[in-house]
């Protein structure tokens, strides 16, 4: 970091924000984003390992940052991220489970430390007032990550012609064998162009100089230890609520994404090819969503503009679970919009209600809270399952949006609250 204008803040914030170094962190979110586009397409039991993952890896990355810098968990975790591209393939020679884990798993635990590392940087990297709002902006890089993971699914591993069902009902047990492995080759090539991008994103990072934003230590007071900083947040009543919203919310993204090509599929004569252009119509929307809400948040209260996303989108997911057309799929990808400013403002507003001390910690705490995304899509499944209905089952969704504008809601409060007691005294 070169501008000398730049200083860092006794609590780890900076004056201004450095650009360059904003933009290359925001960067690294639409990489994740193509990662997490890519394993919609994957296998249920991949998808538990992605996501878990992500839970298991979280606070080990949280310590890595605490005891070194932001810059070198993000370059861990591209490193680990490219050996997860590169296992998947030796494992499609060798066509075995254990070693498509292996590969995922690999995939995880990098893009773990990637956003534990870049959700807290992008929000500390500037002026405290503005977190959220920087947050935001570089989440909306995120979409455009994920509509080239589907659209390089679409065009590198789905085929032309009926469903993958169809064409396989029609083969025998030597067909569906050579046409699985067939699948498993096409799989590879989305891997090979992200690998050439992991590699450049890497070197850019290596020759780049970032700013700390580590709270200031003195000898009068000693940094609490990752014990201290979880029984803290353990008895912090906002970050457990926090926490349970970004799980829903993560869950019911995920989910909705994940069953809007089923829906597709179900209520259209399409095969998953062309169901696949309604995900990219749904980034799409995600994308417009993040661009209307980070221009409404600058102008009016962050917490108002979520209230009013979570009812609308709670409405349009009622719409889909109760309305037997396929405009119901349509409904579905408009969600999408309202999902936009959702995970940045829960993790900043989250974030802020801890010490500054316990940043990295309470950082990965709620990173851990993807999980969320292997959970609730397993509920809605088995509601499907149970009512026989994919469309019903939207209703788990919905619930989960519920909560999310109560959580914005009790926020606003809890927040106006402070607001006065501030200006009291």
């Amino acid at each position: 970091m070169n501008d000398k204008n730049i200083v860092q803040m006794p609590d780890g914030y900076l004056n201004k924000t450095p650009l360059f170094q904003f933009i290359l962190l925001s960067c690294l979110f639409p990489l994740w984003g193509c990662a997490a586009a890519l394993n919609d397409i994957l296998i249920t039991q991949f998808k538990s390992v992605f996501y878990g993952g992500y839970f298991l890896i979280a606070i080990p990355a949280s310590l890595v940052i605490k005891n070194s810098t932001y810059k070198i968990a993000i370059l861990i975790g591209l490193t680990l991220y490219i050996v997860g591209c590169t296992l998947f393939f030796p494992a499609s020679h060798m066509a075995t489970y254990t070693m498509f884990l292996a590969a995922i798993f690999a995939i995880a635990i990098g893009l773990s430390f990637l956003e534990t590392a870049a959700n807290t940087y992008s929000s500390m990297i500037g002026p405290k007032q503005w977190a959220t709002l920087r947050l935001n902006i570089s989440q909306t890089f995120y979409p455009i990550g994920a509509a080239s993971g589907i659209l390089l699914g679409k065009y590198l591993v789905f085929s032309e012609g009926d469903s993958l069902e169809k064409q396989m009902a029609g083969m025998t047990a030597e067909q569906v064998h050579n046409f699985k492995v067939l699948m498993l080759e096409n799989t590879l090539e989305p891997y090979k162009y992200m690998i050439m991008v992991l590699v450049v994103v890497l070197v850019l990072f290596l020759f780049t100089r970032f700013p700390k934003c580590k709270v200031e230590q003195t000898a009068a007071h000693k940094r609490p230890s990752a014990m201290d900083t979880l029984r803290y947040l353990a008895t912090n009543a906002r970050f457990r609520r926090g926490i349970l919203a970004q799980f829903l919310y993560v869950g019911m993204q995920v989910a909705v994404w994940s069953f809007t090509i089923r829906l597709a599929l179900e209520l259209g004569d399409i095969n998953e090819r062309d169901a696949s252009n309604f995900m990219v119509y749904s980034f799409a929307c995600f994308f417009i969503g993040k661009f209307i809400a980070n221009i409404l948040m600058t102008r009016f209260n962050p917490e108002k503009v979520l209230i009013m996303y979570s009812v609308v989108g709670a409405l349009f997911l009622a719409y889909v679970a109760l309305v037997p057309s396929f405009s119901a799929v349509y409904v579905a990808v408009l969600v999408s919009v309202l999902f936009g400013p959702c995970w940045a403002t829960i993790y900043a507003g989250t974030l802020d209600t801890v010490d500054n001390e316990h940043t990295e910690m309470a950082g990965a705490v709620i990173v851990m809270a993807i999980v969320g995304a292997a959970v609730v899509p397993a509920i809605q499944g088995y509601v499907a399952d149970m009512f026989h209905s994919l469309q019903v089952s939207f209703l788990v969704s919905m619930l989960c949006f519920v909560y999310v504008g109560i959580y914005f809601w009790r926020e606003l409060k809890v927040r106006r609250t402070l607001g006065e007691e501030a200006t009291a005294s």
